[in-house]
C-alpha cells in the first residue's frame, strides 16, 4: 500500500468514526471499549450499518432510497471481487475484509433485510413480532457476529448470545422510532399486526390492515403503551437470555456484546416512562439519562468484563 492510499485509508476510517459518533452514540461508546486490533472493523461495520438503516429517511421519495440500498448491493459485490468502490464507508470495509476476513453472509444478509423491507408494500404492517425478531437478528446481531469474526472469537455460545443482544437491541430500536415514523408517514410502521389488534389499534379495510394511533391511544395507559410494553417483554427476555450465558462465552466476546447494555438502559427508561414513546423525556441524553451516567454505567461492565 503506497502513501497516498494509506492517506486515503486513514480518512476513510475517520470519516466511519464521525458517523457512528453522530448517528449511532450510544453504540460508538461501546465500541471504544473494544480492543485496538478490532476497533477499526467495527467502527467500518457500524457506518456501513448506518448508511444502509439511514437510506430510506433520507431519500425524497422511497423509490430513491431503494436506489441507495441498491448501489450497496453492488458496491458489497465489488468489493469481494476486489474492485475499489470509492466511497469512505466501502473502502473502510474493503480493507476490513480483506484484513479480517470477515463473512459475506452476513453482510449481504444485513443489506438484503433492508432491501426488503424497503420492498414492503405501502401500508404493509408485520404479522407478528417473530417477524420483527427477524428483521432485528437480521439488522442488528448479524453486526455483532461480523465483530465477533474481526475480533478473532470462534463461539457458538458467543453467536448464540449476540443472536440475543442483537434482537433485543433491533427491537428497542423499533419501539424508538414508532414517533419518528408517525411524524414523517403518519403511520406506525414496526409494531406486529397481532398485538396491535390485541390492543384496539389495528383498522382493517378489506384485505388492508393498517395502525391508527389517535390521543386516546397515546400516552400511558393507553392501547399503544400497552403494545409497546409487550414488545418491550420479548426484547428483555432476549437480554435475559443472553446474559444466562455469560458463564460460558469466552471472554474476548464479553466486550463485544457490550450493546445488551444501551438495550438494558433504554428498556428500563421505557418502564419509567410507563412505555409511553412520545414521552419527551426518552430522546435527551443517552436513551433518556445523562451521557455521564451512562459512560459510567458502560465502563463498570467494561471493567468487570460482563455485558
Amino acid at each position: 500500500m503506497n502513501g497516498g492510499s494509506s492517506k486515503s485509508l486513514k480518512a476513510a476510517f475517520s470519516y466511519c468514526v464521525q458517523q457512528v459518533r453522530a448517528y449511532d452514540y450510544h453504540h460508538y461508546l461501546c465500541l471504544l471499549h473494544l480492543p485496538h486490533a478490532s476497533r477499526k472493523a467495527a467502527f467500518a461495520l457500524r457506518a456501513f450499518n448506518i448508511e444502509t438503516s439511514r437510506a430510506m429517511d433520507l431519500a425524497s421519495d422511497p423509490k430513491t432510497g431503494l436506489m441507495r440500498l441498491l448501489w450497496w448491493q453492488e458496491a458489497l459485490n465489488r468489493i469481494h471481487a476486489g474492485k475499489l468502490v470509492e466511497h469512505p464507508v466501502a473502502q473502510s470495509l474493503s480493507w476490513v475484509i480483506s484484513n479480517h476476513r470477515i463473512s459475506k453472509h452476513w453482510l449481504k444478509r444485513s443489506l438484503d433485510a433492508r432491501i426488503t423491507d424497503a420492498n414492503r408494500d405501502e401500508g404493509s404492517i408485520p404479522g407478528s413480532i417473530s417477524e420483527l425478531e427477524k428483521y432485528a437478528e437480521d439488522t442488528q446481531s448479524t453486526l455483532l457476529y461480523l465483530t465477533l469474526q474481526a475480533t478473532g472469537v470462534q463461539s457458538t455460545v458467543a453467536d448464540h448470545a449476540a443472536s440475543h443482544v442483537g434482537k433485543a437491541s433491533g427491537l428497542v430500536l423499533l419501539l424508538k422510532s414508532i414517533p419518528h415514523h408517525l411524524n414523517r408517514y403518519g403511520k406506525v410502521l414496526y409494531l406486529p399486526a397481532d398485538v396491535a389488534d390485541k390492543h384496539g389499534l389495528l383498522m382493517k379495510e378489506g384485505e388492508q390492515s393498517e395502525i391508527r394511533v389517535g390521543t386516546s391511544e397515546m400516552g400511558p395507559g393507553g392501547g399503544l403503551a400497552d403494545a409497546v410494553f409487550e414488545v418491550a417483554s420479548v426484547a428483555s427476555a432476549h437480554l435475559r437470555k443472553a446474559r444466562q450465558l455469560s458463564g460460558t462465552v469466552p471472554g474476548d466476546a464479553n466486550q463485544v456484546l457490550l450493546p445488551a447494555v444501551p438495550a438494558q438502559v433504554a428498556l428500563d427508561e421505557l418502564e419509567k416512562r410507563r412505555f409511553d414513546v412520545f414521552d419527551s423525556r426518552l430522546s435527551k441524553g443517552v436513551h433518556g439519562v445523562s451521557p455521564l451516567w451512562y459512560q459510567l454505567k458502560l465502563a463498570w461492565y467494561a471493567w468487570r468484563n460482563k455485558y
